[in-house]
């Protein structure tokens, strides 16, 4: 039987190569990827699968709730904040906040995304700065998805996003992390719907033992300390 994932979009570059080959391991499974925000929504009117992979506070929220099923929660990586311009284009400093604040003050053009935690958390981050306005009148917001697309099709000059999702997009370049007066670590954790089904638990070990710290730093992620 099909056992369903509903993940975020920031282990996605894992779960394109991992959940083949866990249904080649006995885990035959399909997957919704969404932004958390949005998957937390779904979930609050009533979607459910077996096993759900969110940031940690989506997770210990549902699981208060008796959505998810306690003592299942796994922490399989930290995620950090990063910037990437199309692929050969010339890499702006970004090495130090100051460094940073005037790239984006320099750049022509940007993409962030509305759902996401990292362009939450990247909204916020310009308003402390105290040039919102200045940023948003030259920012593209999206929806949800990979602000990397539109930088690979040279639509913005720009791509704020989790590395993780960054680097899903070929075309791209990852500049690197934001600096860390800038930025802010994502947890991503994985657990069991409290109506998931048995076989549900192997497919969230296997997933779990699959993210060694090689295919996390391939991904652009990073083992949980």
């Amino acid at each position: 039987m099909t056992l369903h994932i509903l993940s975020t979009l920031g282990v996605a570059g894992i779960l394109r190569d991992a959940l083949p080959a866990a249904t080649a391991a006995g885990f035959p499974n399909d997957a919704k990827l969404d932004p958390t925000a949005r998957l937390v929504a779904a979930i609050e009117a009533g979607a459910r699968g077996d096993v759900a992979i969110l940031t940690a506070e989506a997770i210990e929220a549902l699981t208060a709730r008796g959505i998810l099923a306690a003592g299942t929660r796994i922490d399989f990586c930290h995620s950090y904040v990063g910037l990437a311009v199309k692929a050969g284009a010339p890499h702006p400093d970004i090495g130090t906040e100051a460094a940073f604040l005037a790239t984006l003050r320099a750049a022509p053009s940007l993409a962030y995304s509305r759902a996401g935690a990292s362009g939450l958390f990247f909204a916020g981050l310009v308003e402390r700065l105290g040039i919102a306005a200045e940023i948003n009148a030259k920012a593209t917001v999206i929806p949800q998805g990979f602000t990397a697309e539109l930088a690979a099709r040279g639509e913005v000059a720009l791509a704020i996003q989790q590395v993780s999702e960054l680097q899903a997009i070929p075309g791209i370049e990852v500049v690197g992390k934001l600096p860390p007066s800038c930025n802010t670590c994502a947890v991503f954790s994985g657990a069991l719907f409290a109506d998931a089904q048995p076989a549900a638990r192997g497919l969230l070990d296997w997933l779990a033992a699959r993210m060694t710290p090689a295919v996390l730093q391939a991904a652009g992620l990073e083992t949980p300390r």
